[in-house]
Order: structure tokens, then sequence, then C-alpha cells
């Protein structure tokens, strides 16, 4: 393997072509704000450029604070009346639209895979076309799993995969094909899925099959028999133990406690002709994150994320796992789990770039980038925790800012440590754990 060097992680070579395309971050000056009796922020050299911006979302748990800012009137507290918050049916779709733009009949923002803004900035998955993407926010940690079909539920398999080693290898040695779905190559999904699997001394490269479909179809699927394995967002997994047809292994948490996940993610020409509209919209989404995460206000969130313009899933199968109520199918059932998903409690919202550069070394490690690939360009470009800390200001949570853009060494379930200042030795590491 070529090595990583620490030059080439603090020197731009082949990411500054990216770098020419977006425009020089300016931090929007630190007004002051009048709060209105109506609860409305006004500043005459703060007001949003517009009042409009078009978002989107698919319809998983971790868009919870999207839906909220709309439905509760933060954009409008903000001076943002006319935000559109726009479900869309899988993250392709999401993709396709965030490269249109609203001016083209997509979207100038969106509820998205914190990964996917680093694979169009630099044109991997969208065709080509490098469009700086800025992450604004993550929108919460944990809140994924892995589950299995209920063909596998005897084998009561947990953070260890092995049980399914000689199974899976007996189906592909008489011509079957074992499926494990995830929601999109490259995303967390995929990884925790190989993680998972590679414990379990199963080569996710070279074993079995590893397809792309939106979480329903996964469900679907595992009803018909032709799924083995998937992972991805809740309440899917709720879901599939509910009608019977799987039981969950891990949640992902277990695998990475306080994960990042989903992230608020906009086209970065909207954000630089809008600075200040930028700011308002992500000060309303920061304030919905909190909001989220009050025990108080958990049955409200689950009516509103219930109706049918919103997630339009039934009130039981989101209720428990967002009180961290954890029923795995099997028999095992968790209550309060550490691993519930959270929006702004632990730092959930603010996107350290020391996440952002682990998923660039966890693509390298599945051989999906160059080890040679300079990272540092490329996180400076799409990571905006400035504009972060400008709408924390301006809601009030100065304390909420993190002393450091890096939450420092990172801890998995299979013994593996991402240390931000010396990410070779993670890349390193042995990736499929021997087993018997």
């Amino acid at each position: 393997m070529t090595k990583f060097s620490r030059r080439k992680f603090l020197v731009t070579t082949s990411a500054a072509a990216l770098l020419t395309q977006t425009i020089t971050h300016r931090p929007t000056s630190g007004s002051t704000f009048t709060q209105l009796s109506s609860g409305v922020y006004a500043g005459e050299s703060d007001t949003p450029e517009v009042q409009k911006v078009t978002l989107g979302f698919v319809p998983v748990t971790s868009c919870s604070p999207l839906i909220i800012a709309k439905a509760k009137g933060f954009f409008a507290k903000y001076g943002m009346p006319d935000v559109q918050v726009k479900k869309q049916p899988s993250w392709a779709v999401q993709r396709d639209k965030l490269m249109l733009g609203s001016s083209d009949g997509g979207l100038d923002g969106a509820h998205l895979l914190f990964n996917m803004a680093y694979l169009i900035a630099t044109g991997e998955i969208s065709y080509r076309r490098k469009i700086p993407m800025y992450i604004l926010a993550r929108l919460n940690v944990n809140g994924q799993g892995v589950s299995l079909a209920k063909a596998y539920k005897e084998l009561n398999v947990g953070l260890d995969s092995s049980a399914l080693k000689s199974i899976f290898e007996q189906k592909t040695r008489v011509g079957e094909t074992v499926r494990c779905a995830v929601p999109f190559p490259r995303c967390t999904g995929d990884f925790f899925m190989r993680w998972w699997l590679a414990y379990g001394g199963i080569d996710p490269s070279r074993d079995l099959s590893l397809v792309t479909m939106p979480p329903p179809q996964m469900v679907a699927n595992m009803r018909a028999g032709s799924m083995d394995a998937f992972s991805c967002v809740d309440p899917w997994h709720q879901r599939l133990i509910k009608k019977g047809f799987g039981y969950s292994t891990v949640t992902t948490g277990e695998l990475w406690n306080n994960h990042p996940e989903k992230a608020l993610v906009m086209r970065g020409d909207w954000v630089d002709k809008h600075p200040k509209a930028a700011k308002a919209m992500l000060a309303a989404v920061l304030e919905a994150q909190m909001w989220c995460d009050r025990p108080e206000n958990k049955e409200e969130m689950v009516s509103i994320l219930s109706q049918r313009q919103w997630m339009g899933v039934k009130s039981d199968l989101l209720r428990d796992r967002l009180l961290g109520k954890f029923d795995y199918g099997n028999g095992r059932v968790v209550e309060n789990s550490p691993h519930a998903i959270k929006f702004w409690r632990d730092s959930a919202s603010y996107p350290y770039k020391s996440h952002d550069l682990w998923f660039l070394i966890e693509d390298m490690r599945w051989g999906y980038r160059s080890p040679e690939f300079e990272t540092k360009p490329l996180i400076e470009a799409v990571n905006r925790e400035d504009l972060w800390r400008e709408a924390a200001k301006l809601i009030g949570q100065e304390k909420a800012i993190p002393p450091s853009t890096s939450r420092g060494v990172e801890k998995f379930f299979n013994g593996l440590e991402f240390d931000p200042q010396n990410p070779q030795a993670y890349l390193n590491a042995p990736t499929i754990r021997k087993v018997g």
C-alpha cells in the first residue's frame, strides 16, 4: 500500500481543482439581532437575501430536524417563511435534484448521507460534474442498524457475524447468491455492513453481492426471501420486525457509538449567493435539532413525522427507537439504549472535520479511493463548520461550540481506533478478521 504521508495530508495537489471552483469562504459578520415579540429575529444588516429555499429529504428518522423546522415554524422565525421541504424517494433521486438546483426544478439543499456531499463535489457520483457542496450541520448521530432475514433467526446473530460464514459459503457452492443491501455505495450504511461482515471473517467484496436499494425495497425483498441482510437507517428495521420478516443483529451505535450520520448539505453556489439566508436557515435547523432531543417533545414529534406529507409511516414504527427502546425481534429488548438516535445531545449537530477525514480514509480502506488522495483541501472546501459556529452564536448556543474541529480518537467495536492525527495507522490495520 502506498504510504499516506503527513505531508500529503497537509498539502494539496489533485484536490486543488475543486478549490478553484469554490468561492472563498466568507463567514458572515456577527451583527446584532433584536428579538421581536413574535419570536422573529431581525437585523437590518442580516436580513436574509431571500425567504425561499428548496430542501429535500428521504423519509427516514434522520430527516426529523428539517421536518420539525418547517412544521414548528422555526424557518419562519428566522425570516425564512417560504422554505419548501420536499420528500424524495431515494438518495439517488436526491443527488440528481441537487445537481439540477431549484432553478431547474431541483433542490438547493437536502438531508443527505454526509459522504455524498464529497462524492458530488469531486464529481465521482455526479456524472463527472464537480458541483461545490457545503456541509452546514450534522443532522444526527446513531440511528442505523443491520438486520438479517428470518431464515437466520435460530442463529441469534449479534455483533459477531461469524456464524454466517459457513452458511454463506455453502450457498455460494450450490450456485446461490448471497445478497446484502445498503442504501448507497460508499456511505456509512455500506461501511457498517462491510465492518460487520468482515468481523465474522466474511469478505464483503468477494463472498457475497452487495446491492444498492431504497430501504422499503429491502424489507420487501426480505419478505420475498431474496435478501439475506441489509444495513440502513430506522424505521425500516422496526417495520421488518413488526412484519415478522427478520430481526436486528446490531444497532450501528454498537459498532461505533455516536457515529456521524446524515447532514444538512447545500449547493455551494446557493450559500455563496445567499450567505445571510443560509445562516438564518441553519439557525432554524439547529433550533429544531434542540427541540427534537427534548423528551417532552417526543410524542408530538412522532405525531408530526408520521403524517403523510412527511414520513408517512405509522407512529408505532417510529416511537420506540426514537425513545431509545430497541426490540431486536429475537427476544432481546433494550430500554434506554445509549445508542439511540441523537439530534443535538453530545455535539450531534456539529460537523466535525475529523469525521469527514474518517470517511475519506475509510473510502481508501475499501479500495474506492487512492491512498495518495489529498484529503485536507477537500475537507476545507466542503465542511463549513464556520457557518455552524455563526448560527450557534445567533441562537445563543456559544457554549455548544466545540473547542476543536476534531472529536479526537474514535473507537470501534472491532478493536480498531481512528486517530485523526495518524490516519495511516487506521488505514494499515487489518480489514478481514481470520475466523476458525
